[in-house]
């Protein structure tokens, strides 16, 4: 079973050649769940660097290129990923897209999942992999990535894959950005690096509309 990225108000992904131009912005409730209803919800940590960030003011990797950029592995499904900072330790379910384009999630009920998008990079290879996942649910409360706005720049985040051969990366920064503004291209854009993106939602969660403002979005490279 599979949900919409956007929820209802998901935006197709369309494919341009070989390279995938993502339009959707994970809003609504696909990637991330409902307040605790009839208790207070707890509120997920959010980056210390930055409070809004707007595409325009994303930071470049481009300070990274004096040094020798690091030899990618060969494709292989991930398996589980491990945040030592935060306590996560999941496993991870491949997702593809929906028969309409737009992104698959980790099922609400099995909120402790995290989920790489397939179609892209996998961790370890050149280019950008994407790692997905809930903040929280209904169900279950904080969910997989409740916690990962509190990452900090040089920690380590390692993802074991089928061919026996881990990625370990090294957060570079933790952004926030609205919804309405996410920074497609440097989630899903190409890459000459083997880097990792892990993304959920963020901000204080909207009773009205169900669902959070923003995106947390985590982006490492792998580490030498």
């Amino acid at each position: 079973m599979t949900t919409r990225a956007g929820g209802r108000h998901g935006i197709p992904w369309r494919a341009a050649g070989a390279a995938v131009v993502v339009l959707l912005a994970m809003v609504g409730a696909g990637l991330v769940g409902a307040s605790l209803k009839g208790t207070p919800a707890p509120r997920p940590p959010q980056p210390l660097a930055q409070a809004a960030a707007t595409p325009s003011a994303t930071p470049s990797f481009d300070t990274y290129d004096e040094a020798p950029a690091p030899v990618g592995l060969p494709r292989s499904t991930p398996t589980t990923i491990t945040i030592p900072r935060i306590g996560v330790g999941a496993s991870i379910i491949s997702l593809g897209t929906n028969p309409d384009g737009t992104v698959q999630v980790p099922p609400l009920e099995r909120a402790e999942l995290a989920g790489w998008y397939q179609p892209g990079p996998s961790p370890g290879e050149v280019g950008n992999a994407v790692i997905v996942g809930h903040v929280d649910s209904a169900k279950m409360g904080p969910a997989v990535f409740f916690s990962l706005g509190a990452l900090q720049p040089g920690d380590a985040i390692t993802v074991a894959r089928e061919d026996g051969q881990p990625a370990t990366f090294t957060v570079e920064s933790v952004q926030r950005h609205p919804k309405d503004a996410f920074p497609t291209e440097l989630v899903y854009g190409p890459s000459d690096k083997p880097g990792l993106r892990v993304v959920t939602c963020g901000g204080v969660f909207d009773e009205a509309a169900g669902s959070y403002p923003d995106n947390v979005i985590v982006l490492a490279t792998l580490t030498e």
